[in-house]
């Protein structure tokens, strides 16, 4: 990840079969290994981890719980400590339908820290929702975003990007005051992952269904696309930001895409079921969860190749990268009472 300024999150668990949702991810005993040359530290959480974005203001981890299909009550907000991960704070999401207990389930999040703020998608809800990280306290939902998936922050812009995986669109909104800014629609599309250029504050999401970028600028609402690997789901970029990265789904790859060029321009092999990655901003390095293999894969953009995999408990479901540490959260149930848990992996060996 990089500083404060460019914080993305993905919703990270991976496509199941038609008619099924797309979703995005207490510690008591941690354990810790150490392979030839990374040191992972894994504890357990609560059961129905989805993702987690940090905080460089507040030094947290945010952490999104949700369980079960509608209606869905079993569902949080945590605030987690990076170092000791320990879980600091528990928030609850609002009930939506007092018949059923209902409450406005969580997955994705991404965080602002220039308002000091927390903005989760509520897939099933298909409405966005932000949060105080001050005191957790629910601040707005924001209606109409069919199945909303990803969202990310770019901060010097003020400006949230979610993806509407249920409608096509990309919607934009003003961090400040919550109103929505923009609303672009790819007829056809899958828009999935997402992340910005926080210089240029163009959009970037991947098309899961139709194997490529749609990139959007400032300046304009007609999208350019730029072709992606087989089944891109999730989407970083260099530090330059000249370079995307996705991880590919159905190929198990990590693709290469020159955004100036229009091309893929490596495709490395990471593992089966590749879900989420994120770019280390120290090393430029790139880390991805391979869902489907149990495993996390370090490499190495430029030269196209492995330079590590550190195998985890199953069903790895979302990389947060942040001060050379790679936070990884499971749905493996592996936990005391069947929780899931999250895994440090130091990058900075």
């Amino acid at each position: 990840m990089s500083t404060r300024t460019h914080h993305r999150a993905a919703i990270a668990a991976s496509l199941v079969a038609a008619g099924i949702v797309a979703l995005p991810g207490t510690a008591s005993a941690r354990t810790s290994a150490t392979t030839a040359t990374a040191t992972a530290t894994t504890a357990p959480l609560v059961k129905g981890l989805y993702q987690s974005a940090y905080s460089e203001r507040n030094d947290a981890l945010w952490v999104t719980v949700s369980n079960g299909r509608p209606p869905v009550t079993a569902t949080s907000l945590l605030k987690v400590d990076p170092d000791s991960l320990v879980v600091e704070q528990t928030i609850t999401p609002p009930v939506t339908d007092a018949a059923t207990g209902a409450r406005e389930a969580v997955y994705g999040v991404a965080v602002d820290d220039e308002h000091n703020t927390v903005w989760v998608t509520n897939t099933r809800d298909n409405t966005v929702a932000v949060y105080s990280q001050r005191d957790g306290s629910h601040l707005a939902t924001l209606p109409d975003v069919a199945h909303a998936r990803e969202i990310v922050v770019d901060e010097r812009h003020n400006t949230v990007w979610a993806t509407a995986f249920g409608s096509g669109t990309l919607v934009a909104y003003d961090s400040k005051t919550f109103e929505e800014k923009r609303r672009i629609t790819v007829e056809g599309a899958s828009p999935a992952g997402v992340t910005v250029n926080d210089r240029t504050g163009t959009v970037y999401a991947t098309d899961l269904a139709g194997d490529r970028i749609i990139a959007v600028t400032r300046a304009s609402d007609t999208p350019s696309f730029v072709p992606a690997g087989d089944g891109p789901i999730s989407i970083s970029l260099s530090r330059s930001g000249r370079t995307a990265y996705t991880a590919d789904q159905t190929a198990g790859t990590v693709s290469v895409v020159d955004l100036r060029t229009g091309t893929v321009t490596k495709s490395v092999a990471t593992g089966a079921g590749a879900l989420s990655l994120e770019t280390d901003g120290r090393s430029g390095d790139v880390v991805v969860v391979n869902r489907t293999a149990a495993t996390v894969t370090v490499v190495d953009p430029r030269a196209g190749v492995v330079e590590e995999t550190v195998t985890t408990a199953a069903n790895p479901n979302h990389v947060e990268v942040a001060d050379g540490s790679a936070y990884v959260v499971d749905k493996s149930g592996a936990g005391a009472a069947g929780a899931d848990q999250m895994t440090r992996i130091d990058l900075r060996h």
